[in-house]
């Protein structure tokens, strides 16, 4: 079976998008607001929004994408705290219904209704309705709610231990994932997202968070940003800082994914980071969707590049896409026996 972890809904209907234009609109002027949270989107049409997805999934042989609103979308930096509720709630419904309506091709993945210097106990009533209610078996959480000036105190801060203490508790994991940029200087894809990835690995080394929160687990996405590739950088800090080895002190609890678009990538991503902490998945139709010229194929078809590295033997891609999602993502795996799966 193979299980893509990281799916975004980036082909939403412009019913949602009108509606958010018309959101952030009444900040200024009341009078512009929805009148109506529902956004009139029928079943088919919810269906029909998928099909580019859909397409990519069954050409490339994949069979399970779990399914999470547009990252950039999140945009927790706009508006209000209860701008971000309303939003939040909006985007994870949708989500519920798609997956709802495809069981077999898509399984749900939250955001949070974060808001720069709001604590993120503030998010644990929509964790907890989409874990215990909606059947959704991850979420994505914005290490950074400000959208580039890291306002919030860092991952390793008491701050943020009533959100890990439910997560715990409900058996979910987060990927630590941003959102969108306001800050010019960091392009949200191409900077801000790998800036994310590789902050978050480096403020767990400087922090000893899973001696309290032992069972916690954080997929850090985009194949962990630089971290493979300055491996000998973070094992050399971790050392000075008199940690133990990295293998030791930080990956029983965090993983990577192989949304890394060329083949030398991924290869060097499988020989650094031990394959039992390496989960596929693609972003199919996000932040890449273009056809790289040298090979003919999409940039983001990242399990051709996984078939070709030489040194994975077929226990290490069963790993690779299942064994370690199913592994990583309890609720997942009890969803799937349960289905026969």
């Amino acid at each position: 079976m193979i299980i893509d972890i990281h799916g975004h809904y980036t082909t939403e209907p412009q019913a949602l998008h009108t509606f958010r234009d018309k959101q952030l609109a009444g900040l200024a002027d009341s009078a512009r607001k929805p009148g109506s949270t529902d956004l009139g989107i029928s079943d088919e049409v919810l269906v029909k929004s998928v099909e580019p997805q859909l397409k990519f999934q069954k050409e490339r042989g994949g069979d399970l994408t779990i399914f999470s609103p547009r990252a950039g979308g999140m945009a927790h930096h706009v508006g209000t705290e209860a701008v971000s509720i309303e939003w939040t709630t909006i985007c994870n419904d949708l989500i519920h219904r798609i997956c709802t309506l495809l069981p077999d091709s898509f399984v749900s993945v939250g955001q949070l209704p974060q808001f720069p210097g709001v604590s993120p106990k503030n998010c644990i009533p929509e964790l907890e309705r989409i874990v215990t209610k909606l059947g959704f078996v991850g979420v994505n959480l914005n290490p950074d709610p400000s959208g580039g000036y890291w306002t919030d105190p860092p991952l390793i801060d008491r701050h943020w231990y009533p959100i890990y203490e439910k997560l715990c508790e409900l058996e979910v994991p987060a990927m630590i994932h941003v959102s969108s940029s306001c800050n010019p200087n960091f392009h949200h894809t191409g900077a801000h997202y790998i800036n994310g990835d590789t902050t978050a690995f480096m403020q767990l080394i400087q922090g000893n968070l899973f001696k309290d929160f032992p069972t916690l687990k954080f997929v850090i996405p985009h194949g962990g940003g630089a971290v493979p590739f300055h491996w000998g950088r973070y094992r050399g800090l971790a050392q000075d800082m008199k940690r133990p080895p990295l293998t030791e002190y930080l990956l029983k609890n965090v993983f990577f994914d192989t949304c890394v678009y060329h083949l030398p990538g991924i290869e060097l991503l499988t020989k650094v980071i031990p394959v039992d902490n390496i989960l596929f998945a693609s972003e199919m139709v996000g932040a890449v969707k273009g056809i790289d010229p040298q090979t003919g194929h999409y940039y983001d078809d990242t399990k051709r590049y996984v078939d070709q590295v030489k040194n994975l033997g077929e226990k290490d891609l069963h790993k690779i896409f299942e064994g370690n999602a199913r592994r990583v993502y309890p609720r997942l795996d009890k969803l799937l026996a349960k289905r026969g799966r």
